[in-house]
């Protein structure tokens, strides 16, 4: 159940390095094309894939809850290819969508701007002025996707297992590295229990499918934790109703052994004005 993780900064070598990495090892790549051709299965659009993959909201209060269900199919679909094993994941912000499964080996390839800017203007016979606009671009909205989805700074290193500045390395030494990595006895050892962790994972995120589906809840603010495949819900919900559809949907979802609820009813919406 080996599973790698690549994040990358545009023009660094990703693309080659993910796509020889996965070749070499003969695991299955998920990228922005695997999850194209599975997301009709999530019931999710090549329209909405291109709004919202990889990119921070727009903060367009009637599209937040459509954005986030979407965000949230496509996370499940990670997370599901992720339970299958030996594969890779390309982006999709995956080393921290699967925080908590020991056995994943987080890989970072960097290289700086400069010449990630030329990089990308050879690789794609544009004008450096735009390879220059296209690079920035793309390092703004990756860095705003990770800290808005995983509150975290895109940069940070600790959330790497291994980072491989292209510079000066060959692309060959980066697949090498990786494909060292990931057969490191320590990983290896921590298999048996990241299965059902990454189980209880994909119970979450089906519940919160659900909860964002679900008309009957407006309110969003509550929590879900799954251990084991036994679900806690806490925190805040409006009234009564909305907490009987939450517990409803986690009761419903497929691989639930039980249901907890800590729910508190607190009714802080104003009440409709008499004209």
């Amino acid at each position: 159940m080996a599973i790698i993780t690549i994040s990358r900064e545009m023009g660094s070598g990703g693309i080659p390095i993910v796509q020889k990495t996965a070749e070499k090892l003969g695991y299955r790549l998920i990228d922005g094309e695997a999850i194209e051709n599975i997301a009709p299965e999530y019931g999710l659009t090549r329209e909405v894939l291109t709004q919202i993959d990889e990119k921070p909201p727009a903060f367009i209060e009637h599209l937040d809850r459509q954005i986030e269900l979407g965000m949230n199919r496509i996370q499940l679909i990670v997370l599901e290819q992720a339970l299958q094993g030996n594969v890779v994941i390309y982006g999709r912000g995956g080393q921290d969508l699967l925080e908590g499964i020991d056995n994943v080996l987080r890989v970072r390839v960097i290289a700086p701007f400069d010449l990630r800017v030329e990089r990308w203007a050879e690789r794609e016979w544009i004008d450096p002025d735009l390879a220059y606009t296209l690079v920035r671009k793309s390092d703004q909205q990756r860095a705003g996707f990770i800290k808005y989805y995983h509150n975290r700074d895109w940069e940070d290193p600790v959330h790497y297992d291994l980072t491989i500045n292209t510079a000066k390395l060959s692309f060959e030494t980066a697949v090498q590295q990786i494909v060292d990595g990931v057969k490191d006895e320590n990983l290896l050892q921590l298999k048996s229990r990241s299965k059902e962790r990454l189980r209880d994972l994909i119970i979450q995120k089906k519940i919160q499918i659900a909860r964002l589906a679900d008309d009957r809840i407006e309110d969003l603010t509550f929590q879900i934790k799954v251990e084991n495949g036994h679900v806690t819900l806490e925190g805040h919900i409006y009234n009564e109703d909305e907490k009987l559809a939450a517990i409803d949907d986690a009761r419903k979802t497929e691989g639930v052994t039980g249901v907890t609820e800590n729910l508190k009813v607190v009714g802080y919406r104003a009440a409709p004005q008499d004209h």
